[in-house]
């Protein structure tokens, strides 16, 4: 490997997943060493076998402190592009009972820690992931996004994990386009000095930041967004002109404001909300829901989203909590959006659609035309209904040719496969796809179509 060209050599070195690699390398070989602060990028987790043989009495004395490895491998690199630190995820269920002192030495969003190597490598930094250790990052106020802001001006990726952010002296960032904040603390003036100090993010993601009660985002040239709120908020504003794709997941925020005349893909997980407001949202394509409402009605919902009637693709699912099972048929469904082609119910809002059915639900379907395609995840309980209910669904829909029914696995083999045959037999026009779905694991297809 000594015989390699130099520059050969720095680009194995620079795609190591595990850049301990590139310590050992530097022990074993001078050659080695010698490239080895050439390298592009490093990319070091503290796994959790070293964690607990740096507590253990017996062993700790043998394990060098993570931060010392982290500190050698990046002194005196001269072109470092990405640098990424952090613990193994397996560390994030050690508990504060697990801990008996105020250790610092997985603290990695410490101030002190942090200036001590980045300055002498931010020149060429254009991304940085640092993903702290909860249990020791927590309770301590961390003013590294500054430092970061203050050092890096040719950053273009950021990523911070399971910390709590000050943005005291944050200062203007115009090279940030990528930001994600997961498991982060901070208070609502910090997230609006965010949106201030960083105006041209294009990506921002938002994971479980708790602390923000009237959380608003309000960036330019922000085009793509995933907003995950752990708490439960008393508002949510967006305003973002360029949005394309937005995901965004609540639990009972009192109002949601969505100001997004460019939102072509909007995934919407909801756990309750007294009012849902969109605005310029007319370009929309692709809708996902999934929501969970106990005192807002579906039918409510769907007042608000009629505003996008352009949408193409819809998939929704229900949560198990009661709703008025009636009104939510699915001709009502799609007269709300009339011109969707593609539908994918989730097992719940398949079975709210049935029981509708049922009760004499799936009269009209005035907006029932334009649908091609529907995927769903059904249960079986007595196939008379679900066979009269498919049948219903197909003469009200003339140009729908392809149908996947996914089968719940607890449905008795014989029962899936009689409806599967009364199926083709009654609508050989249609192209079917049959799968198997159950709770929490990925969707198996058994056949692609016919």
């Amino acid at each position: 490997m000594e015989e390699l060209p130099p520059s050969l050599l720095v680009e194995i070195m620079s795609r190591l997943t595990d850049s301990t690699d590139v310590a050992r390398c530097r022990v074993v070989s001078k050659s080695l060493n010698a490239v080895s602060y050439d390298i592009r990028s490093v990319n070091l987790v503290c796994s959790m076998s070293r964690y607990l043989k740096s507590r253990s009495p017996e062993t700790k004395h043998l394990v060098t402190p993570f931060k010392t490895i982290f500190k050698n491998l990046v002194r005196h690199s001269t072109n470092l592009e990405s640098v990424s630190l952090g613990v193994d995820r397996a560390l994030g269920g050690i508990s504060f009972d697990d801990v008996e002192d105020e250790s610092d030495d997985l603290y990695l969003t410490d101030f002190n820690f942090i200036q001590d190597w980045l300055p002498s490598i931010s020149h060429a930094l254009k991304s940085f992931s640092v993903s702290d250790f909860w249990v020791q990052s927590c309770w301590r106020r961390s003013e590294a996004l500054s430092l970061i802001a203050s050092t890096c001006a040719n950053l273009v990726k950021l990523v911070i994990r399971n910390a709590w952010l000050s943005v005291d002296g944050l200062c203007s960032m115009p090279t940030l386009a990528f930001l994600t904040l997961e498991f982060v603390r901070l208070d609502d003036e910090d997230l609006s000095r965010i949106n201030a100090c960083f105006p041209n993010l294009t990506q921002l993601n938002l994971i479980g930041v708790g602390g923000l009660k009237e959380p608003k985002i309000d960036l330019p040239h922000l085009t793509t967004c995933q907003w995950s709120v752990s708490n439960a908020p008393v508002s949510l504003i967006i305003c973002a002109p360029c949005l394309v794709d937005f995901d965004l997941r609540c639990v009972k925020p009192r109002l949601i404001v969505l100001d997004a005349p460019s939102l072509s893909n909007f995934n919407l997980s909801l756990e309750h909300t007294d009012e849902l407001r969109l605005k310029n949202c007319a370009n929309m394509q692709c809708l996902q829901l999934n929501v969970e409402l106990e005192c807002l009605s579906l039918g409510f919902m769907f007042g608000l989203l009629r505003h996008c009637g352009v949408v193409k693709r819809l998939t929704m699912d229900l949560g198990q909590r009661r709703v008025d099972a009636v009104e939510f048929g699915l001709d009502v469904l799609l007269d709300h959006f009339p011109d969707i082609t593609y539908l994918d119910l989730g097992p719940g809002a398949w079975r709210v659609m049935e029981n509708s059915f049922r009760r004499g639900g799936l009269e009209h379907g005035i907006g029932m035309q334009m649908l091609k395609e529907l995927v769903a995840h059904i249960v079986v309980h007595e196939m008379e209904f679900t066979l009269a209910f498919i049948s219903s669904v197909l003469d009200k829909c003339a140009k729908l040719s392809i149908v996947s029914l996914l089968v719940h696995r607890d449905v008795d083999s014989y029962v899936a496969g009689n409806l599967i045959s009364a199926c083709r037999t009654k609508f050989p026009r249609v192209r079917w796809r049959w799968g198997i779905w159950k709770e929490g694991i990925k969707d198996i297809w058994v056949s692609d179509g016919i």
